[in-house]
């Protein structure tokens, strides 16, 4: 089976002439390509320069895109890994450029969410809310970390344009492990290629990438020697960190009471608090009561349980006799269903401020995730108008927003372990999460169950932040969360790129 086509490039430079509506959105005058000779059609790079405002400031930059090989121990290609990589111009020799490598999850994702909607000097067509709008395209993104930090956008093994090459076998790229240690050896050859050694390094990623980016942490800096400064979790997964029984159970009551306080399901006088206001008082009720009472089980008094069951009903906006079915103890997929069911409505998943149409009103788990398929009807076409259009990418291949990649090896998932290990021989390396209160996926409360459990010393507090967003699992989409997550990322770089000369020392 043929798993590339050659790429269609001119192997000299060329002035390229965009075309497409959308295509001069991004900048005052087509781009110069530069096209580099290749090896190989597995090993590739083109590059334009443009430019963009953030924040008022006009940035120019140059974006590459490209192949790299993953090698095995031979030096033989087994796989094509397809990039995108920003870096700003017009800078003074010798100043300091941090890089970013920024990573998307699934796993079986490609990079397309956090390129097209996040960080990057460019930005899908959507509305204010994050609902996709017609014609689809891009434009610039005037959050753009850019102005901070150049930026290496990567698609794992069968994303996007990145392939397996013959009858490599696939075990040895999809599994927790096995995709960290293959992804390290790239960025190594990456960083070594384009001169980046001496720069501030930072990792991100988003839902399975932070489980990607927690073990590359590590794996970097004990097997490659490349030591970070910061590594940014996007709505974190549990990085393998224990919660099982009475403690999963009862962590997910914060995010019931953020989503029925969207959908005004509370009670008058809960309703009528700051949601900032309402969920510090249901995370105490969640860890001082609910959780001690359902690590007692069936020994925990009628009266208790009563009350108990009251009070996680009005928290949650459920019904009494629903909360009492399932002894407190309500799945996330029951929820979905159940919160809008009277309107014949339900809640999205990813972001449960969107809301779906099922079948039947029956059951318990909707039909499917509203947030996400409205989702890829808006990143589907921009990534390929982009990549193709504006950027002249010329292949045939299907860009895959998820790849084929199962089965996933998830065995010996120690990520979490894994980044505090980072941590305690790294003073430079600080991490910052990210979390929307309306992500359904990965919820916000869990994601600080994680933080706190993973230093269950407290030893690294000082050097872990938490920033929640009022949107859901990509908390980017909606338009303010955009400009004030950005910024979190950029004011995270700019105090964690060290004063040169300062020791790492504790």
């Amino acid at each position: 089976m043929t798993f590339w086509n050659p790429l269609l490039f001119a192997l000299s430079s060329a002035t390229l002439v965009l075309c497409g509506s959308d295509a001069l959105s991004l900048q005052e005058a087509p781009a110069t390509v530069e096209v580099t000779s290749v090896s190989s059609e597995v090993d590739t790079s083109s590059s334009s320069d443009r430019e963009v405002t953030i924040n008022g400031e006009v940035v120019a930059y140059r974006v590459t895109t490209g192949t790299q090989p993953v090698w095995d121990e031979d030096g033989e290609p087994i796989a094509s890994m397809f990039y995108t990589y920003y870096e700003r111009l017009g800078l003074p020799d010798g100043t300091e450029r941090p890089i970013v490598f920024s990573f998307n999850g699934g796993p079986g994702s490609a990079s397309v969410w956090m390129h097209m909607a996040y960080t990057s000097p460019v930005l899908l067509k959507i509305d204010d809310e994050g609902y996709p709008v017609q014609p689809y395209g891009v434009q610039g993104n005037p959050h753009s970390i850019l102005d901070v930090a150049d930026i290496l956008y990567v698609d794992p093994v069968n994303t996007g344009f990145s392939r397996i090459l013959g009858d490599a076998d696939r075990s040895q790229f999809f599994g927790v492990n096995e995709d960290v240690s293959y992804l390290a050896k790239w960025l190594e050859t990456f960083v070594t290629r384009h001169g980046r050694w001496a720069d501030p390094k930072y990792l991100i990623g988003e839902s399975y990438g932070t489980t990607r980016v927690s073990g590359l942490a590590n794996e970097l800096q004990s097997s490659h020697w490349m030591y970070l400064n910061g590594v940014v979790l996007v709505s974190p997964t549990e990085l393998g960190i224990d919660r099982d029984g009475p403690v999963s159970d009862a962590l997910f009551l914060p995010y019931y009471a953020a989503t029925a306080w969207f959908h005004k399901k509370l009670s008058r006088d809960l309703q009528a608090k700051d949601l900032e206001v309402l969920l510090p008082e249901v995370e105490a009720f969640t860890l001082d009561e609910l959780l001690p009472a359902l690590a007692r089980g069936g020994s925990l008094p009628d009266a208790d349980r009563e009350r108990l069951s009251a009070r996680y009903a009005k928290y949650s906006g459920l019904d009494v006799g629903a909360v009492r079915q399932y002894n407190m103890a309500i799945p996330t997929s029951f929820f979905w269903k159940e919160l809008l069911r009277e309107e014949g409505l339900t809640v999205g998943r990813l972001d449960s401020r969107y809301r779906g149409l099922d079948r039947t009103d029956s059951g318990t788990s909707p039909d499917f995730d509203p947030a996400l398929s409205s989702w890829n009807h808006a990143f589907a076409p921009a990534i390929n108008l982009y990549l193709r259009e504006d950027l002249g990418y010329e292949t045939d291949l299907q860009y895959w927003l998820f790849g084929p990649v199962h089965p996933w090896d998830r065995d010996g998932d120690r990520t979490g372990r894994s980044l505090q290990s980072a941590m305690a021989q790294n003073p430079y390396l600080h991490v910052m999460v990210q979390s929307g209160y309306f992500d359904g996926g990965t919820d916000y409360f869990n994601a600080k169950y994680t933080m706190w459990n993973m230093d269950p010393a407290g030893r690294f507090q000082d050097r872990m932040t938490w920033k929640g967003y009022r949107s859901g699992h990509m908390m980017y989409l909606r338009k303010p969360d955009l400009e004030k997550s950005n910024n979190d990322i950029r004011e995270f770089i700019k105090r964690t790129t060290t004063v040169p000369g300062t020791p790492a020392k504790r």
